[in-house]
């Protein structure tokens, strides 16, 4: 038994320091969540929501996210005006998880924080897309955009490689609790139901192929990893477009590989294996005093929390 826990840490371990590694580019989420006992955030430990974004399937939802926020003429011009994802990938990566992590599973004034930063990093993102319309990050139909895709994606990623799939109704809780994230960023519209979102993205006028689209798509693709990171990305990248819609696909230029559902699926479970439930979950479940679902995490807290 030993040797099978220590053969265990040799193939586990690694894993665990490659991934987190990717997130280790910016602040430290939940770092003072303790100091809020007993608040429960804007979705709470009831929610479908902590429970779909505490799974491993969200590495896979984070990709399509950025893969079809990409089609949206104005967005993607936004991005490639003014991010930073091509000379700081990494930390624009770890931004955004902090993002999702501080408005999912913090409490109240970590939520008011986060959408701050966001509010911040959004005024000065404006200008005109390739087909000559202004665009602003700050309008609520650009900011729909990002948000609704963001909770497609991780719902769609749910759905297809999470432990089992959501109900009709869990779904569409998940997507009722999301806009209560969205509406924090003065997004709209914010569809209410699963299928609503679906079609609102399908159906977008703004879906346009663009340069931009092209450049951003390109990078997603090859982003400049490790090759031993890079290797899995590829594969998550590959299941991620498995759980996109074959008219997306077609207007972004990608196709998923024949093994790319099958690849998703072993990817998930050992992601699932190695690092166990989000910690951020765990982390609020303890602040909350809230019930610690059984062997799910594996990752330890900090002391502060044990």
């Amino acid at each position: 038994m030993s040797y099978l826990r220590s053969l265990s840490r040799a193939v586990r371990d690694p894993i665990i320091s490659a991934l987190t590694g990717l997130f280790s580019h910016g602040p430290t989420p939940l770092a003072n969540t303790l100091d809020f006992p007993g608040d429960p955030g804007l979705l709470g430990p009831d929610s479908v929501s902590w429970r779909v974004l505490g799974d491993a399937s969200v590495f896979i939802g984070g990709i399509r996210a950025l893969v079809i926020q990409s089609a949206h003429a104005e967005v993607v011009a936004g991005v490639e005006d003014h991010s930073t994802y091509r000379t700081d990938p990494l930390g624009r990566l770890s931004r955004t998880s902090v993002y999702v992590t501080e408005t999912t599973y913090g409490a109240m004034p970590e939520v008011e924080a986060a959408i701050q930063v966001v509010r911040h990093a959004h005024r000065p993102v404006h200008g005109t897309s390739e087909r000559n319309l202004p665009y602003s990050a700050g309008r609520p139909e650009m900011a729909a955009w990002v948000h609704n895709v963001l909770t497609d994606s991780f719902l769609a990623a749910y759905q297809a490689f999470g432990p089992e799939p959501l109900t009709t109704a869990e779904a569409d809780q998940f997507v009722l609790e999301q806009t209560r994230v969205g509406g924090l960023l003065s997004a709209s519209p914010l569809p209410e139901t699963a299928q609503e979102l679906a079609d609102w993205i399908i159906d977008h006028p703004d879906r346009v192929a663009t340069k931009a689209q092209t450049s951003a798509v390109s990078f997603l693709r090859n982003p400049p990893l490790n090759p031993p990171v890079k290797l899995g990305y590829r594969l998550l990248f590959d299941a991620a477009l498995s759980t996109t819609p074959a008219d997306l696909l077609d207007q972004l230029g990608v196709q998923p590989s024949n093994r790319a559902r099958l690849a998703g699926e072993k990817m998930t479970g050992t992601l699932r294996w190695a690092l166990g439930a989000s910690p951020s979950w765990q982390l609020a479940l303890v602040r909350c005093d809230a019930p610690i679902p059984a062997g799910i995490f594996r990752q330890p807290l900090p002391a502060a929390a044990t």
